[in-house]
């Protein structure tokens, strides 16, 4: 953990606010003895309590933050709403943000709200917590290490292993183990292994992005849709607000429900309901029904992942 924070440019002097969840979750604990191990300051917030988070990111002065994508893209909201003013009233320069995939527009609000520069990190419980894998400031692919790990693609459905540059399942085998060492340990996390040589000089081989689960894939009619997918159509659209949620429903036919936030002046635009629905049509080539709700209607979650989806049919 402390050359993952490294590469993404934490250094000792540095003030790292870590909101992930302490206890038996391994990603607080990750990151705060990896802080340690550079010999940056830790401040143990763990999860929730906005109020407070935001307090102490101000009058100690936060140089980097630590938490799920989610919660950083509603801090941006929350901020606002107390009165604080994200891109001058606090310090923070580097965010590093995992545990859930996210899309490179909720980055972009994050990165904008905040002024800092967002990484992205991979982690595994069953592996050994956070840290197998982190952007560098090149920011195209997680460099996985490679001395503790041998990481592959293979297809979900067969098993076949694919060539790198193929999307599939990753695959992990742990190098240096002694307990409970994995061998060709399946995530159901779908993304893509890159070996050539990064920018930044490490030959580390880098994935990219997790596109999403093979467990987490909604199959509507026959057609694969991801979370993801959405979120990208979504925060595209200038007046959404950052809040949404997918719901799935049976009756007949499958059928997709999308709640999203709205300014009040997009609320009253009749024209902005067809837009989000020919957009998601055009990414996922399924009809969705679209619904615009006022800010601050959709349950917001300060503690853990965003929940988004709601699958609503009957179980088989």
């Amino acid at each position: 953990m402390g050359r993952t924070l490294d590469t993404a440019g934490v250094r000792k002097g540095d003030i790292v606010q870590n909101m992930y969840g302490y206890g038996l979750f391994t990603g607080g604990l990750g990151i705060h003895y990896g802080t340690r191990a550079i010999g940056a300051t830790i401040l143990p917030t763990s999860v929730g309590n906005t109020k407070r988070q935001l307090m102490l990111m101000k009058d100690l002065r936060s140089t980097v933050v630590t938490s799920t994508p989610s919660y950083m893209v509603y801090l941006v909201e929350a901020s606002r709403a107390e009165g604080y003013e994200p891109r001058t009233d606090f310090a923070l320069r580097i965010g590093v943000f995992g545990a859930e995939p996210w899309s490179e527009e909720a980055r972009k609000r994050i990165e904008e709200g905040f002024g800092l520069r967002a990484h992205d990190i991979y982690g595994m419980s069953e592996l050994y917590g956070p840290g197998v894998g982190i952007e560098c400031d090149q920011r195209n692919g997680l460099h996985i290490w490679g001395d503790e790990f041998l990481v592959e693609t293979i297809n979900p459905d067969t098993g076949e292993v694919l060539e790198p540059g193929k999307e599939g399942e990753l695959v992990f085998t742990m190098l240096s183990r002694e307990a409970m060492p994995f061998l060709r340990y399946r995530s159901r996390d779908l993304s893509t292994v890159y070996e050539e040589e990064c920018a930044c000089g490490r030959y580390h081989s880098r994935i990219a992005r997790i596109k999403g689960r093979s467990d987490d894939m909604l199959i509507l009619g026959g057609v694969n849709v991801f979370p993801s997918q959405i979120e990208h159509v979504l925060m595209n659209i200038p007046g959404l607000g950052d809040q949404y949620q997918i719901i799935v429903t049976h009756k007949d036919l499958d059928r997709l429900a999308v709640k999203v936030e709205a300014s009040t002046d997009m609320l009253r635009d009749p024209n902005l309901p067809k837009k989000i629905l020919e957009d998601l049509f055009a990414v996922l080539a399924i009809r969705a029904d679209v619904e615009l709700v006022e800010l601050g209607t959709l349950p917001r979650s300060e503690v853990g992942k965003a929940r988004r989806v709601i699958d609503l049919r009957p179980k088989v």
